[in-house]
């Protein structure tokens, strides 16, 4: 998608650590017009997976998936990081790292939104190593659920989190692929090389 790969370019940052941080349009400030567009796509590229309920993890995936969610007109279901008092009973749980954070959460979504009639889209904003993907994986297995797909914002294609989905065997579409962070410059699959 090459407006969400020019915004990329234009607003976000490479830190160190290969972290790409997009606060600025993606996962604090979000821009609508651009979400709209990102949905979307979504909705284009999996119109004929039978999808029928989005699932992502709070709070960075939300944006994305809810447009996707409006474009398919579908429901989405976010994956809860902690936990709430109206949340305690009836729960499918997983345990999901994340890198940026240093840190471990067990999400969860209430049995009541996910079945084994469900084929589920995976939204998330960034693919890396994919321990989000892996833990909504896990959740759509104890539901018996079928993953139809996993969407991808930007995805860092030299991490592990593409082999996961690819192990799984499920179809994968992302939207922007970084293949580095050579000399502090993000790097696209898309860009052409010339001999």
């Amino acid at each position: 998608m090459r407006e969400l790969e020019e915004r990329i370019l234009k607003d976000g940052r490479v830190l160190p650590g290969e972290v790409l941080k997009v606060d600025r349009f993606l996962n604090h400030q979000v821009d609508p017009d651009l979400m709209f567009q990102i949905g979307t796509a979504f909705a284009h590229k999996f119109q004929d997976a039978g999808v029928t309920k989005i699932l992502t993890v709070e709070s960075s995936g939300i944006a994305p998936a809810v447009m996707a969610g409006l474009a398919m007109h579908v429901p989405v279901v976010f994956a809860r990081k902690h936990k709430s008092v109206t949340l305690i009973d009836d729960l499918y749980t997983a345990e999901v790292y994340s890198y940026t954070k240093k840190t471990s959460n067990h999400i969860s979504i209430a049995k009541k939104f996910l079945s084994a009639t469900d084929h589920v889209l995976l939204i998330d904003d960034f693919l890396a190593n994919g321990q989000a993907v892996q833990g909504l994986f896990e959740i759509c297995d104890q539901a018996q659920a079928t993953v139809a797909g996993v969407g991808i914002v930007i995805e860092k294609v030299f991490q592990t989190g593409h082999q996961l989905v690819e192990d799984r065997g499920v179809r994968l579409e992302s939207l922007a692929q970084i293949t580095s962070f050579e000399g502090d410059r993000v790097h696209f699959a898309s860009e052409k090389t010339t001999d």
